[in-house]
């Protein structure tokens, strides 16, 4: 029986140019959780995440808080017909883009991504203010091979607001503006689960969920042991939302609930996953660290 360990990224840049990037925060919530796991004697024999920036740079984070190596060189890529075999689908040059900040096609990460996380004004001040990690740590840690798998990018979160709203929004910066932006988007994603939009470069709900399904299926095939997936709300809900066998509904409300750097855990055997633990932070459950629970 092997277990899955299914984490959202950091804290992402919510409202700013670019969301795809870690904020100093986030950054912080990848590294203790890598502390908690390291702490805890946990060892990984292989880790998948996402192409997006911010899955990339928590999987960082979490390997340099185990103290392990990030193998950014390393990262592969699997391959589109494998992908495609694992969800069922026939063979394509190419999938589709899960978000308009996806890469085409299947790219190796960028190399060194670790110095760019952790590099620079941004970095430095996120290490200094940053909690030490407990005394009594286990030596031994380890994440085994790293595999890119664009099946767990996450949904363009705009283009699904834009396919209901195709007005500008103002950028939101006050509690008010926040509750608007995310009552359009659990509109949005009902319309797009149930194919009645088709948002702007994205694609359909259908083989959105199907690349996160070969993901589970590729884990269940492939190992035997603890594997750590890094991803983002939409694909860990909707993987939660097939184990269990949810609603639409049911699996947008999941979606709204996930924290960042969130551990929801899986059982799985070579047949199916069950669901042990959900939207869990257990890495941040000491006082000192109240204020870094967050959902963006």
């Amino acid at each position: 029986m092997g277990t899955l360990y299914l984490v959202r990224h950091g804290q992402a840049s919510f409202g700013a140019d670019d969301y795809d990037l870690l904020s100093p925060l986030g950054q912080q919530q990848a590294v203790r959780l890598g502390e908690y796991f390291k702490y805890k004697g946990v060892t990984f024999e292989a880790a998948m995440t996402g192409t997006l920036t911010r899955q990339r740079q928590t999987l960082a984070g979490i390997c340099q808080g185990m103290g392990v190596a990030f193998d950014s060189e390393g990262l592969a890529g699997a391959s589109t017909a494998e992908t495609a075999k694992s969800a069922g689908e026939p063979e394509r040059s190419a999938g589709p883009p899960q978000a308009s900040s996806a890469p085409e096609g299947l790219e190796p990460a960028a190399q060194n991504l670790l110095e760019q996380v952790w590099t620079g004004d941004r970095g430095e001040a996120s290490r200094e203010s940053r909690p030490a990690r407990p005394r009594e740590a286990h030596e031994v840690a380890s994440v085994g091979a790293h595999l890119l798998w664009p099946g767990l990018n996450e949904y363009d979160s705009e283009a699904v607001i834009s396919a209901i709203h195709p007005y500008p929004l103002k950028k939101p910066d006050t509690p008010e503006l926040y509750r608007h932006h995310f009552r359009l988007l659990k509109d949005g994603l009902a319309q797009w689960m149930a194919g009645v939009v088709s948002p702007r470069g994205m694609p359909r709900y259908t083989e959105f969920a199907a690349g996160v399904a070969g993901a589970l299926e590729h884990i269940r095939s492939h190992h035997q042991g603890s594997v750590l997936l890094v991803s983002s709300g939409g694909p860990i809900a909707t993987a939660v939302g097939q184990v269990l066998g949810t609603s639409p509904e049911a699996t947008i409300e999941l979606n709204m609930r996930i924290r960042n750097s969130s551990v929801t855990e899986f059982s799985f055997s070579p047949k199916r996953h069950r669901l042990v633990t959900y939207n869990t932070l257990p890495h941040l459950d000491a006082p000192e660290y109240a204020d870094w629970v967050t959902y963006a």
